[in-house]
């Protein structure tokens, strides 16, 4: 179990924090996934709980004991880097045993790690090959199987699959998931791309400028955006979002010469509020009635259709089931599905849980 209380990061020369205050615990035997913009301080976050920074300020707990100083080699941990790490003039055998020989590890327990490893990540029909001589995927598995022989209870990734297409990445991505799950090892994830973390983990960290967003499961944060940024970020295509007003007489709520309609006890409950509405594109219907929208541009996707249409100065989309037949400048009608609205205070970009009629909160 890995606890972070109140922890800090400031460099020096430098007036603001990389990361500021991060509290959380990751569970034993948990995948927990950091994820937001380059730049956020998932990686240094990462590197202070591999050792490789320094804390500057707060407290990390491994076990509950306090580990701020404890040196990698002791935090019984391994770590699988972006560039995969590995000595071009050893052979992949070498490569995945480096770590036990310098920790002078019996021989023949060596033998039967590798083998297990190797096994576990498809690579051993490859053991005597150099790194050259291999894919980016088998060189990433390499890196994953010295990570596996170290029987470290804590495996560290920064962004381990950023350098492979994109079918290798959904490929590793089940792998890594499977591994995780059969060695039962706590995982801690590092990932820009919102997909892997909705895909991978149990419990996932959305980071923005050092601080923290949201902390839950990947549904949760998906249907229950604490702020606009976390609704922005995390979604494909994202979130549709604009300032509004509240239209009391018609019970609607306007986004330029769009009208949206709203239910009596949401127009209530907004109408002193100045807000922002937002509402994800597959909540957006097209149809023969609706309101009058011109479109910009179409993604047909195979199975789904992408809509892009300007909304008061904003490029809305609407996804849509289907290999949908429309051309840009050509007039499509839009509907929402209203219990699926979010609004955001404007001067915060706060959620706002509101009530619905029968007073269930409305997410």
């Amino acid at each position: 179990m890995i606890t972070l209380r109140n922890v800090c990061k400031t460099y020096e020369n430098s007036t603001q924090k990389a990361v500021q205050d991060v509290s959380v615990q990751i569970q034993k035997g948990e995948f927990f996934v950091l994820v937001g913009p380059s730049g956020c301080g998932k990686s240094t976050l990462l590197r202070m709980i591999a050792g490789l920074e320094t804390i500057s300020s707060g407290h990390l707990l491994i076990d509950e004991v306090v580990s701020n100083d404890l040196q990698p080699k002791d935090r019984h941990l391994s770590m699988v880097f972006q560039n995969y790490a590995l000595y071009p003039h050893l052979t992949v055998e070498e490569n995945i045993l480096f770590g036990l020989k310098v920790r002078k590890i019996e021989k023949m327990e060596q033998k039967k790690r590798l083998m297990e490893a190797t096994e576990l990540v498809g690579l051993t029909p490859y053991i005597k090959a150099k790194p050259r001589e291999l894919s980016g995927g088998q060189r990433q598995r390499v890196a994953l199987a010295r990570a596996i022989v170290s029987q470290a209870p804590i495996c560290l990734m920064d962004e381990p699959l950023s350098n492979l297409d994109a079918k290798l990445r959904a490929q590793m991505r089940m792998e890594i998931r499977d591994i995780q799950q059969r060695l039962g090892i706590t995982m801690i994830y590092v990932t820009h791309d919102q997909i892997e973390a909705m895909t991978m983990g149990d419990r996932m960290m959305v980071l923005d400028k050092g601080e923290i967003q949201q902390v839950g499961t990947p549904l949760d944060i998906y249907n229950k955006p604490e702020n606009e940024f976390v609704a922005t970020f995390i979604g494909s295509p994202s979130m549709n979002v604009a300032n509004c007003q509240i239209d009391t007489t018609q019970n609607s709520a306007h986004v330029g010469s769009l009208r949206i309609p709203l239910t009596d006890s949401l127009v209530s409950q907004l109408q002193h509020t100045d807000v922002r509405i937002g509402i994800r594109p597959e909540y957006i219907r097209i149809g023969e009635q609706g309101h009058p929208v011109i479109v910009q541009s179409v993604e047909v996707l195979g199975n789904e259709s992408i809509v892009n249409f300007l909304v008061d100065n904003n490029m809305w989309s609407a996804k849509v089931t289907g290999q949908l037949k429309c051309k840009r400048d050509e007039i499509v009608h839009v509907q929402f599905q209203v219990d699926k609205l979010h609004f955001f205070e404007q001067s915060t970009l706060e959620f706002l849980l509101l009530h619905s009629e029968q007073g269930v909160a409305i997410t």
